[in-house]
């Protein structure tokens, strides 16, 4: 009788494990049909839930990575390296907003970000190209890097650049202004990307594009603003008085002007009484 009940359970054991085998292993992943093929639960690279990395309102080709097949090759190195800067600047992870700002003849984007009222400064990254000149782009194929003040559109894991970050140029701004000039033909696709060349964009290079574009997925692009200068107004006013700018130019270093101060609690650069050159020298005020 012993015999036949450890036959009988071993037959029970041995059904139930064929039943659990038999069940498709699947990964809960956001608009990517190969996700499904995976064989393992990925890690968790962050305490929060895998939703709310963003994805857009489209489709991927077939073949093609999603934004959380990026997340789960990136995230792990990347949230190593931000999160010390985060406790650093007391600011928790993932924030709730986050500010880029591009100064184009210093080659430096700053990273701030906020979870309460104020913004504070995270890190700085070198630009590793940006064609073009001090002015905002006008028009197709000038190689320009825009000017003003953006938000990101869309992230893009299957970049040529290795990853990037779509910005809205040409934004409401860009498009009336242009109207005002009787321009067509604005150009577009301005991107944050990895690598080091650029058309018109800002190439960050391979390490500095992981970080934004995890941090971007975390917070989400209706929360990232980025604020493109052709220099820093906390050291020197931005000089709209320069050849073969629009003349429009006032009042979009203006904004730029007022965004970053607002960002940054900077106040308006004092000039010094003894300086004597033709551009005279400023401090941030104390």
């Amino acid at each position: 009788m012993h015999t036949v009940c450890r036959t009988l359970a071993g037959l029970v054991t041995a059904l139930a494990l064929v039943g659990c085998a038999s069940q498709p292993e699947t990964v809960t992943q956001l608009g990517h049909p190969s996700s499904l093929s995976r064989k393992k639960q990925p890690k968790r690279y962050l305490n929060i839930p895998m939703e709310t990395a963003y994805s857009p309102p489209f489709s991927f080709p077939q073949g093609a990575r999603s934004i959380d097949d990026a997340l789960y090759a990136f995230a792990p190195a990347a949230l190593e390296q931000l999160k010390p800067y985060f406790r650093k600047a007391g600011v928790a992870y993932p924030p709730r907003e986050i500010a880029l700002i591009a100064i184009k003849d210093e080659r430096k984007m700053e990273l701030w970000a906020r979870d309460g009222d104020k913004f504070r400064l995270i890190r700085s990254y070198t630009i590793k190209a940006a064609s073009g000149m001090r002015g905002p782009k006008l028009r197709q194929g000038d190689r320009q890097v825009p000017e003003g003040v953006y938000r990101i559109s869309r992230l893009n894991p299957n970049s040529n650049y290795h990853l990037s970050m779509k910005v809205d140029y040409p934004n409401d701004f860009d498009l009336l202004h242009a109207e005002y000039d009787g321009r067509s033909d604005l150009g577009g696709d301005i991107f944050i990307h990895g690598k080091s060349v650029s058309a018109g964009c800002l190439a960050m290079g391979d390490a500095a594009i992981e970080e934004l574009f995890v941090l971007a997925a975390h917070v989400g692009p209706e929360n990232i603003r980025v604020i493109i200068s052709p220099s820093d107004p906390r050291q020197r006013p931005l000089d709209a008085s320069l050849p073969n700018l629009p003349s429009w130019t006032p009042e979009l270093y203006e904004r730029i002007t007022r965004e970053i101060f607002a960002v940054t609690q900077a106040k308006p650069p004092i000039k010094l009484a003894h300086s004597s050159n033709a551009y005279p020298l400023y401090r941030p005020a104390n």
